[in-house]
């Protein structure tokens, strides 16, 4: 009689790596990179954090600290150029006689005044505002928002019409932020450039261009190379202005005297005589 087979065969079980160690060591670095940013920034604005939280008496719950204190960085960076404003309806009612410093150490010396949108609407607080900050002594300008599905001679005709630039003035300002939607991108540079030769030809000084960052790397910085720029950038990481920016609008979210509604902020790119240098004569 033949024995029969009894061996028994085994099946080794593979072991299932632990995960678990990876995960967590994935989750540390995480938690510990972003605790490395937070104590960088910390310590980049301490003095700025100090301030606002110690000292500063408007400090409310609404106050966003990180904003707050970036701007003071800049400000402080930008010792010897000259802070300005920019203004429209959308800041309400402006009591000028209170529009003086931000910050509350920080002159405020100029102010450029929405005018006109478009080819058939005045800014319904042009007359107050533009009246208010002479009133004031502040240097003002005057800026158009340029609508580029419209005609740019109409466009400059009503801005034309509506700013009486006065020897002290700013030059006039062509604020392009929109992409067209119903012409071409050569279409639309073709008409910015008739606004601005119609506006220099009536009042005989160059305009400025006012944009953002990304709008004039993308479409107007070699087209448009022979006109200052105006540059919107509102980044956190960037405190200075650049070189080739005359004015630099570095936020949209300041607090000042006599404003009720938050406001954007402007740094001239140099000092104060070198401002009235370029103003109308």
């Amino acid at each position: 009689m033949k024995r029969k087979n009894t061996r028994t065969t085994y099946s080794r079980k593979i072991k299932k790596k632990n995960s678990i160690l990876p995960a967590q060591l994935i989750r540390y670095f995480v938690f510990g990179f972003l605790l490395f940013v937070v104590l960088s920034l910390g310590y980049h604005y301490r003095s700025s954090f100090a301030y606002y939280l110690g000292f500063k008496s408007h400090f409310n719950k609404e106050t966003n600290v990180f904003s707050e204190a970036r701007n003071l960085k800049v400000l402080e960076k930008s010792e010897g150029k000259v802070i300005g404003l920019d203004v429209s309806e959308y800041q309400g009612k402006i009591r000028w006689s209170y529009v003086d410093t931000i910050e509350e150490k920080y002159p405020l010396h100029y102010v450029f005044v929405r005018a006109t949108v478009g080819k058939d609407r005045v800014d319904h607080q042009f007359k107050r505002n533009w009246l208010g900050a002479k009133e004031n002594k502040m240097i003002r300008g005057a800026y158009h928002y340029y609508r580029p599905n419209e005609n740019s001679l109409e466009q400059a005709e009503l801005f034309i019409k509506t700013v009486k630039l006065k020897k002290g003035d700013l030059p006039p300002v062509l604020d392009i932020e929109k992409l067209p939607k119903e012409q071409s991108l050569d279409r639309l540079k073709i008409g910015l450039h008739r606004w601005l030769k119609a506006v220099e030809l009536h009042y005989g000084v160059r305009p400025i261009i006012y944009t953002g960052e990304k709008y004039y790397d993308d479409f107007l910085k070699e087209e448009f190379s022979d006109y200052l720029f105006w540059i919107a950038n509102y980044n956190f990481y960037r405190e200075e202005i650049q070189d080739d920016w005359l004015f630099w609008q570095f936020t949209e979210k300041a607090k000042v005297p006599g404003i009720d509604y938050k406001v954007d902020v402007n740094i001239y790119n140099g000092d104060l005589q070198q401002l009235q240098y370029i103003t109308v004569e």
